[in-house]
């Protein structure tokens, strides 16, 4: 099978995805009998270009990376919003009589308040007849149960498996390997930069130091308050308990206390008492019915599986009625195991077309 792709954002993790789809190449090719090409790229900041015969991806990625815009090539368009340019590069597709699924690859940047811009482009993907893969977290934090919905109907995958700890498999190990255990509830350290800074602090540093080389390093948002207020985790935690839990609810209704008001010496009186300081993300199906979803700093004992991730370091426990706990640790993160989730995505998306209606 080959896959016509169009990427809708082109960031660091998009490039990467490229990068990795090409170096990995023969062994997509030989092993899971998947090949692709890209035939649309829509950027904010470097225009647009679409073909349905295929761009050159890797001579985009390091245009872009040189400052320059893509808006020169064929199909080039350097206006229009990306859901437009999703309609156009559809079009473009069907006109071509291309007999390769369609799959739009969404990596914008996150509004963690409305998770748009992602959500209108997982829409006008699913309806313009594209699969969708994505490792944003706003279209499952914001909009699960609709979206799931629009591709059950329109005989399309949408998935997300990148939207929570990166290429770690936590929705994929729920859904496919897990066959008749039902998840009761979840808790973890799910925000590399809020459990850095709190390692830091622990160490005699300062929170602001601290933060300031998670920006540098590009995994801290620029917006310094979407981690440290807890943002980045109550959207986390939304889609954990939207998709695990069936959940119907958002980051904006999740009870949410960030880190901003630690100091240095409180966090490190928790370890004096034994204890260790995380902000943990949790949720949870009460018996009668309930549910609750919550982020906010939890002081653990030292030896408490998340007492002792350290730096960079996440870890999901799912509460299970048949296996009682299980727990899913990433010892390291970063752009690879991101671009890797896409990746992972696209060969589940090529596994699971024969089944497809």
């Amino acid at each position: 099978m080959t896959a016509d792709l169009v990427l809708v954002g082109f960031g660091n993790v998009g490039r990467r995805f490229v990068r990795l789809l090409d170096e990995r190449r023969a062994e997509l090719r030989d092993r899971h009998s998947l090949e692709w090409r890209v035939v649309g790229i829509c950027t904010r900041r470097h225009g647009r270009a679409r073909n349905p015969a295929g761009l050159d991806a890797l001579a985009a990625a390091a245009a872009v990376e040189r400052g320059e815009s893509l808006g020169e090539g064929p199909g080039g368009d350097a206006n229009g919003d990306g859901a437009a340019f999703i309609r156009s590069a559809a079009g473009d597709w069907r006109r071509s009589g291309s007999a390769n699924p369609l799959v739009v690859v969404e990596t914008t940047v996150l509004d963690v308040r409305s998770g748009r811009p992602a959500i209108d482009h997982v829409r006008a993907a699913l309806e313009a007849g594209a699969h969708v893969v994505t490792a944003n977290k706003g279209p499952v934090a914001f909009a699960y149960d609709e979206l799931k919905e629009l591709a059950a109907s329109a005989g399309r995958l949408f998935l997300f498996e990148g939207a929570v700890m990166d290429g770690i498999p936590v929705f994929n190990l729920a859904a496919r390997t897990l066959p008749a255990v039902r998840v009761s509830g979840f808790r973890g350290v799910v925000n590399s930069t809020t459990n850095y800074i709190i390692s830091a602090m622990e160490d005699g540093r300062e929170f602001g130091d601290a933060l300031a080389e998670m920006q540098a390093a590009g995994i801290a948002e620029a917006d310094a308050s979407l981690d440290v207020d807890g943002w980045d985790a109550a959207a986390k935690a939304a889609a954990l308990a939207n998709v695990l839990l069936g959940a119907r609810t958002s980051p904006l209704e999740v009870e949410r206390t960030g880190i901003a008001a630690l100091e240095g010496p409180a966090v490190r009186d928790v370890v004096a008492r034994g204890m260790r300081l995380k902000l943990v993300a949790r949720g949870r199906r009460h018996a009668t019915g309930g549910l609750r979803v919550s982020v906010a700093p939890e002081e653990l004992p030292a030896g408490d599986l998340l007492a002792g991730l350290k730096g960079q370091q996440n870890a999901i426990v799912l509460e299970t009625d048949l296996l009682e706990d299980v727990a899913i640790v990433q010892l390291g993160g970063g752009l690879t195991q991101t671009a890797y989730a896409l990746v992972s995505d696209l060969v589940a998306l090529r596994n699971a077309l024969p089944a497809l209606p």
